[in-house]
């Protein structure tokens, strides 16, 4: 083997060890864009991005492996960080925005699979990852790292309630399960996001905070709150069962409650931005969490839509299509900037200038 093939295996090997937990957020920000992509009608757009969806999933899946395999302290390490565990919920996530999209060309073999895939990641590492970041450590400072990563808790929970609800109005089996599980991961989701709500205003006024520490994870707040308003919708569409009997109307209002606070959220997120970026000179480099802010976008977008269609309110529909184009140019950058930097840190031969 020549020194540049292992100076090359080494850059890979150590990009692998750093493999941030929240990486599946590229598959949740490419799948939400291209739902939006479909629902607008550009279709072989919307396939181009479904397609790249599944090639990352797959990737980041097996580069997952290999980093549990070759890097176990690494893995480790990120299960007891409050500061990263909970990006491990973008697996979930990813895996069912996956689905979802899947769901809507027809492919819902395989979407079923990845529910269930997803629903058990859920539980392992619903149960699993407060535990070890957060409940079992003796270090009473965890409260202090937390920060916007923790929504990915309440994001996972709703992306499972999407996609059985998704998933219920096209299969003709099985359809009280998956009403029961709709709702339940929904209400879930809902104490789950009020919960982390509180955790992170708390850590705010409680520690100091860095411009440093506005991380692109706070745009999940609002995207959570999003896809709790896309969940609510599905769920609302959804076939009469007992368990969407009883709480449909509770969940059309609250779904119009998490839009207009989502909505609210965004000024100061952008202004947040401003504060970190141009105010303190902090800059703009691409980091695997810009992704975060890609996926709110998108799913802003659509849950707008959705919402709009469903309670017949024309106005939040147009702003959901606008969203959605914005999302689009911002997952456009965020993919290039992506691309540029595999190559700079781990693809580019050394002593290329380039």
């Amino acid at each position: 083997m020549s020194h540049g093939e292992t100076a090359l295996s080494g850059r890979i090997d150590a990009a692998i060890r750093g493999l941030t937990p929240g990486y599946f957020a590229l598959v949740m920000a490419t799948g939400i864009v291209s739902v939006s992509l479909r629902t607008t009608g550009w279709a072989l757009a919307s396939t181009a991005l479904l397609v790249i969806a599944a090639v990352a999933y797959l990737t980041l899946i097996a580069l997952t492996i290999v980093r549990a395999v070759r890097h176990r302290d690494a893995m480790a390490a990120d299960f007891a960080d409050p500061a990263r565990s909970f990006g491990f919920f973008t697996f979930v996530a990813a895996t069912c925005v996956l689905g979802s999209r899947l769901t809507l060309s027809g492919w819902h073999a395989p979407a079923l699979i990845l529910l269930l895939v997803g629903a058990i990641a859920w539980i392992v590492l619903g149960y699993t990852v407060p535990w070890t970041a957060v409940i079992g450590r003796s270090d009473p400072t965890a409260l202090g790292t937390a920060n916007g990563t923790w929504f990915i808790w309440a994001v996972a929970s709703q992306s499972i309630a999407v996609l059985a609800a998704t998933l219920e109005a096209e299969l003709n089996v099985a359809r009280t399960a998956m009403a029961l599980l709709a709702v339940f991961s929904w209400s879930v989701g809902v104490f789950l996001y009020c919960a982390v709500g509180v955790l992170i205003g708390v850590r705010m006024l409680a520690h100091p905070f860095r411009p440093e520490d506005l991380t692109p994870p706070y745009w999940v707040a609002m995207g959570a709150t999003a896809i709790t308003v896309v969940a609510g919708a599905r769920i609302v569409m959804m076939a009469d069962a007992p368990m969407v009997d009883a709480t449909r109307g509770l969940i059309a209002g609250a779904s119009v409650f998490f839009w207009a606070f989502g909505t609210w959220l965004i000024p100061p997120l952008i202004a947040a931005g401003y504060w970190k970026h141009v105010r303190h000179r902090i800059p703009l480099r691409y980091e695997a969490t810009l992704w975060s802010i890609v996926f709110p976008l998108g799913m802003y977008g659509v849950g707008s839509q959705f919402l709009g269609e469903v309670d017949r309110l024309p106005i939040v529909h147009a702003i959901g299509f606008g969203e959605s184009w914005l999302a689009l140019a911002a997952w456009a950058a965020t993919f290039v900037a992506m691309l540029v930097n595999v190559w700079r840190r781990v693809l580019r031969p050394a002593g290329d200038p380039r």
